[in-house]
C-alpha cells in the first residue's frame, strides 16, 4: 500500500483521538449539570421543553427502574408516530413526487430500525419516501435514538459515581434534553453548513430535471440530505437519504466530506469513554479502556486494508504464484468510489461497523473475504467503541467478565470500581453477553434451511450465507448496515429483522440497568493494597484477551463458515 494511503489513514484516527479529548470532557460537564457556553442560548428552549413534560417530572431523580421504564415508555410513543407518518405519508404535505404510503409491514420494520439507532433500510429512499417522511420519520429519530443510548450509559456511569445517593441515576429527560439540546443539535447545525458548502443538497424541492449529452432527460432526486447526513453520523445512526448511502455524491461529494463524516462516527463514542473517567473521577480508568478499544480497531482495521489492496486472487493471470495486482494493479475497486479508493473505503466501512453507525461509502457485497470479515467482527464484537453508549455498556460487559474471573484466579471477591460484583450482576451481565449471539446466530440458521428466506439471497452458497449472517449481525449490533445482494423487503425478513433489532437493543439496557442499580445500592469499598485495580495497563491487556476469547469462542465457528470458508474456497479453485 502507498505511504500516502498509511499517512491518510493514521492522521484520520489522530484526528479523532485529538477532537475526543476535549468532547469527552466537554460532555462530562453536559451530564453533571455543569456550567457551559451554550447555557445561555439553549437554557430557554431547555425550559419550554420540561414545561410541555412537567417541570416537576424533569427535576426528579429516577432509580433504574423508573428511569428505564421512561426510556421505554418515550421510545414507544415515538415508534408510534413514526409508523403513523409512514403509512399516512401520501396525506401529508412536502409530497411533490406523490408517494403513496409505505407497506404497513415495511413501516413496522422502518419505523422498529430508526428509534433504535439502527437504521436499517430495506426500502430506496429516494423513490419511497417524501420529504416530509424523510425530516418526520427519519431525521428526526436519529437525535432521539443517539441521544437515548448515551443517557443510558451516563445513568449506568452515575451508579459507579462515588457521593451520588444510591437510588438516584439521574433523570431521564433531563439528560435527554441536554444532550440534545447542548451537543447534537448544535453541532449538527454547524456541520451541516459545512455539508452544504462542500455540495450537499439542503431543499424542499424533490428533483431537478438534467438534459444529457445524448439528449436525454434524467430525473435527479432532491430534499433535505445535508441536514440527514449531519445527524446520520454525529449520532451513530447510519441510514441514508440516497440507496448508495454515503458513496452517493450528494450525500459524500468531496475528499472532505468523507473526512468529516469519517470523524463523526468516531468523536462521540470516543469521547463517552472519556467522559467515564471524568465522571468516575478516574481519568486513568478511562484512557485505560480507551486504550483497549483503540487496540481492537488498529488490530482490524489493517486487515481490510491489506485484504482490498492485494485484491481478488481468482482474478490473477496464472493462480497462486501470480499476485493480484497482474490484473488488478489499483486492488480491489469493485463496488468502490475512485474518487475515495481502497484507503479511504476501507477506513470508512472499518470505522462505520465498529462504531456501529452502518453508513458506508462502498458495497460491503464487493468487499474480498477476509476484507469484509472486520466488519463482522465489528459488529459481533460490539465493543471496538460501539455505538452511541451502547458500545461503551458493551465494552463494560466484558470488563464486569474480566473483574469476576480475576477475581476468582486470586481468591477475593470481585469488585469494579469500589463496587463489589456478586452472583446478581454476574448473571444479569451474562444474559446480556448471550442474547447477542442468540439474536444473530439463531435467525441466521433457521434463514438459510426455509424456502422464503432463501428466495432472498442473491449469491447461492457460501457468500449468499454471508450476506444472511451480515443481515442479522447488523441488526442484533443496531448497525443497519447491508451486505447487498438481499432483498430484506420481504414479510420474513421484515419481521425477523425487527425483532431481532428490538430484542438486541431493549434487553441489553434492561439488564445493564438493572446491574447499575444493584450497584448503586452498595457502599463503595475503599481501596486497599489487596484491591484489585482496573485502571492498569496490565488489566488493559487481561481486558483486551477477555473480549477476543469470549468473542472467538461465540462467533469464530460463524465466521468460519461464512467469509473464511470463501476465502479459501477463492484460493482453492485457482488449484484446478
Amino acid at each position: 500500500m502507498a505511504l500516502q494511503s498509511i499517512l491518510q489513514i493514521i492522521v484520520t484516527l489522530l484526528i479523532g483521538l485529538l477532537i475526543s479529548i476535549p468532547v469527552g470532557r466537554y460532555l462530562a460537564r453536559v451530564v453533571t449539570d455543569q456550567k457551559t457556553l451554550l447555557d445561555p442560548a439553549f437554557d430557554p428552549l431547555d425550559n419550554f421543553i420540561y414545561r410541555l413534560i412537567g417541570r416537576q417530572i424533569c427535576r426528579q431523580g429516577m432509580p433504574w427502574k423508573t428511569y428505564t421504564i421512561h426510556m421505554l415508555l418515550t421510545n414507544l410513543m415515538m415508534a408510534v408516530l413514526i409508523y403513523l407518518v409512514l403509512v399516512f405519508q401520501d396525506y401529508l404535505p412536502l409530497n411533490p413526487l406523490h408517494f403513496g404510503a409505505m407497506d404497513p409491514l415495511l413501516a413496522f420494520n422502518t419505523a422498529i430500525s430508526f428509534i433504535t439507532n439502527t437504521d436499517w433500510q430495506a426500502y430506496s429512499g429516494e423513490t419511497t419516501l417524501s420529504n416530509f417522511s424523510q425530516m418526520a420519520a427519519i431525521t428526526f429519530p436519529m437525535f432521539t435514538s443517539a441521544a437515548t443510548g448515551f443517557v443510558v450509559a451516563m445513568a449506568f456511569i452515575r451508579a459507579f459515581t462515588p457521593g451520588r445517593n444510591g437510588a438516584d441515576l439521574g433523570n431521564f429527560y433531563r439528560d435527554l434534553v441536554r444532550f440534545t439540546t447542548r451537543v447534537l443539535m448544535p453541532a449538527a447545525f454547524l456541520l451541516a453548513v459545512l455539508s452544504i458548502q462542500q455540495g450537499e443538497p439542503q431543499t424542499l424541492d424533490a428533483a431537478v430535471t438534467a438534459h444529457t449529452m445524448a439528449g436525454k432527460e434524467q430525473t435527479i432526486a432532491l430534499g433535505p440530505v445535508a441536514s440527514l447526513e449531519t445527524i446520520k453520523h454525529l449520532g451513530t445512526n447510519g441510514g441514508g437519504f440516497f440507496n448508495a448511502n454515503a458513496a452517493h455524491p450528494y450525500e459524500n461529494p468531496t475528499a472532505t466530506t468523507n473526512l468529516a463524516q469519517t470523524l463523526l462516527m468516531i468523536i462521540l463514542p470516543a469521547s463517552i469513554v472519556l467522559c467515564f473517567g471524568h465522571m468516575i473521577g478516574n481519568r486513568r480508568q478511562g484512557w485505560m479502556l480507551y486504550a483497549v478499544m483503540g487496540a481492537l480497531l488498529l488490530l482490524f482495521l489493517p486487515i481490510t486494508i491489506w485484504a482490498e489492496q492485494a485484491g481478488t486472487a481468482s482474478l490473477t493471470q496464472a493462480g497462486i504464484e501470480t499476485t493480484a495486482t497482474a490484473t488488478q494493479p489499483g486492488g480491489n475497486m469493485e463496488g468502490k468510489e475512485v474518487r475515495f479508493g481502497i484507503a479511504q473505503s476501507g477506513l470508512f466501512n472499518t470505522v462505520t461497523t465498529s462504531f456501529t453507525t452502518g453508513s458506508v461509502n462502498s458495497m460491503f457485497d464487493s468487499f474480498t473475504p477476509l476484507g469484509a470479515m472486520p466488519a463482522f467482527v465489528g459488529m459481533m464484537l460490539q465493543c471496538i467503541f460501539g455505538g452511541k453508549g451502547v458500545g461503551f455498556l458493551a465494552a463494560l460487559v466484558y470488563g464486569i467478565v474480566a473483574v469476576f474471573v480475576a477475581g476468582l484466579m486470586v481468591g477475593r471477591t470481585p469488585e469494579f470500581l469500589g463496587k463489589k460484583i456478586e452472583k446478581p450482576e454476574i448473571v444479569l451481565v451474562s444474559l446480556t453477553l448471550l442474547i447477542h449471539p442468540l439474536v444473530i446466530l439463531t435467525p441466521t440458521a433457521w434463514s438459510v434451511v426455509a424456502p422464503y428466506a432463501l428466495a432472498s439471497m442473491g449469491n447461492g452458497g457460501i457468500h449468499g450465507y454471508s450476506e444472511v449472517l451480515f443481515a442479522f449481525a447488523t441488526s442484533a449490533a443496531n448497525n443497519g448496515s447491508a451486505f447487498a445482494g438481499l432483498n430484506a423487503n420481504t414479510t420474513w425478513y421484515n419481521l425477523a429483522t425487527a425483532f431481532v433489532i428490538l430484542i438486541g437493543r431493549y434487553p441489553p439496557i434492561i439488564f445493564m440497568m438493572a446491574v447499575a442499580g444493584s450497584v448503586a445500592a452498595k457502599p463503595t469499598s475503599p481501596a486497599t493494597t489487596g484491591t484489585l485495580r482496573t485502571d492498569t495497563p496490565l488489566f488493559a491487556v487481561f481486558w483486551f484477551g477477555v473480549i477476543l476469547i469470549v468473542g472467538a469462542l461465540t462467533f469464530v465457528p460463524a465466521l468460519a463458515l461464512g467469509p473464511v470458508a470463501e476465502y479459501f474456497a477463492m484460493r482453492a479453485h485457482l488449484l484446478f
